[in-house]
């Protein structure tokens, strides 16, 4: 039994009695699970046989409805769901934001998201067009909390600036925003929504300071390239290397804690690093061959992240100093990724990552 208790564990008990009988669109992934691991889908299933609930419609955000699309911003198609015969819209294709058509007969969105407690970590912003989608056209939304797998403490880097907000940051927060998605929600609804029928379910038992192997629930990764909490550790500052040439690890078992490309030193940039005394982490020069994105097929040497204290390690400043190291030492090779980065942004991905300009990035990001 799991210390802390998730509201998808008895949400028969906690679905509101106002919501009794509604029309029900579920936006779910593959860690949309309970504490025993059941999935929430299964879970509303048996609250629509017992009549709790009418389930209508599916939704599923980025990397798809059962966490299926493993590539960094490839989009995917919704689809009939084979057993409930109800439709499941894709909220990373053509649209982002659920449309009419798709809420057709709905009359509740219910999100079960797991968030990995950094800005660019898309769901929350799914969560955010949900809330636009549903004030919009008079629905209510019920959102089941989840822990922020890092804490709920630390924050770190600053909210973007308004001209650089983009589906990786629709609303000014820091990097590492240290809220659960219950907590995002309702600060959502405060700034942007306040007219929006919201309900958050509350957790049992999550305390603030908890990593996610302190609450006794199990890791479900919740997109192909999170396969650990270890690796929700050094994303918020490692996912800036996506704005890169270098790679970030993808196409490894090690995403985003392996970094390097075919033309870097490790040996000389571990020592480098090492100098430097980061708190909390050590380097270990490190060769890989990524199996698909960057330098798919070829030996890159760089460096492994090994957080020694998770407590002290800052992931953001550490990930900034190691790229304008990177940067400074291999003038001649080390570029920014051109646009897009989303289709829709002209803007540099560093730039749209970091959410401010380019002359800014080092300066003002941490």
């Amino acid at each position: 039994m799991s210390r802390v208790v998730l509201p998808v564990d008895r949400l028969a008990e906690v679905w509101p009695g106002s919501l009794s009988g509604k029309r029900v669109g579920a936006v779910l992934h593959a860690a949309s699970v309970t504490g025993d691991l059941r999935t929430t889908l299964s879970v509303l299933e048996k609250m629509a046989a017992d009549g709790v609930i009418k389930l209508s419609a599916l939704f599923g955000p980025q990397h798809g409805f059962e966490t299926t699309t493993q590539d960094n911003m490839i989009e995917w198609r919704g689809y009939r769901h084979p057993r409930l015969d109800v439709p499941v819209h894709s909220l990373y294709g053509q649209h982002r934001e659920p449309t009419g058509e798709m809420l057709e007969g709905v009359e509740v969105l219910f999100l079960d998201l797991m968030d990995v407690g950094a800005r660019y970590y898309t769901f929350i912003w799914t969560m955010l067009l949900c809330m636009k989608a549903a004030s919009e056209r008079g629905l209510s939304v019920v959102v089941a909390d989840r822990p922020n797998p890092i804490n709920g403490v630390t924050r770190e880097g600053t909210a973007q600036d308004p001209d650089y907000l983009s589906f990786v940051g629709l609303h000014p927060i820091p990097i590492r925003h240290g809220m659960t998605i219950g907590e995002l929600a309702l600060l959502f609804r405060k700034e942007r929504f306040p007219e929006v029928d919201l309900t958050v379910l509350p957790m049992d038992g999550w305390q603030r300071g908890d990593f996610y192997d302190e609450t006794g629930l199990p890791w479900v990764l919740p997109s192909p390239n999170m396969p650990t909490l270890e690796t929700a550790i050094v994303y918020p500052g490692m996912c800036l290397f996506e704005g890169t040439n270098l790679s970030e690890g993808r196409g490894t078992t090690r995403p985003f804690e392996l970094f390097g490309a075919p033309w870097i030193d490790g040996y000389d940039l571990a020592g480098q690093l090492n100098e430097m005394a980061l708190p909390g982490v050590t380097f270990r020069e490190a060769s890989f061959e990524p199996g698909f994105q960057k330098f798919a097929g070829e030996v890159c040497c760089g460096c492994q992240f090994h957080v020694t204290d998770r407590q002290a390690f800052e992931p953001v400043r550490t990930a900034l100093l190691i790229l304008r190291l990177l940067k400074e030492g291999y003038s001649d090779r080390f570029f920014w990724k051109e646009p897009p980065y989303e289709y829709e942004y002209k803007k540099l991905p560093i730039e749209i990552l970091c959410g401010r300009p380019e002359d800014e990035i080092f300066s003002k990001t941490v």
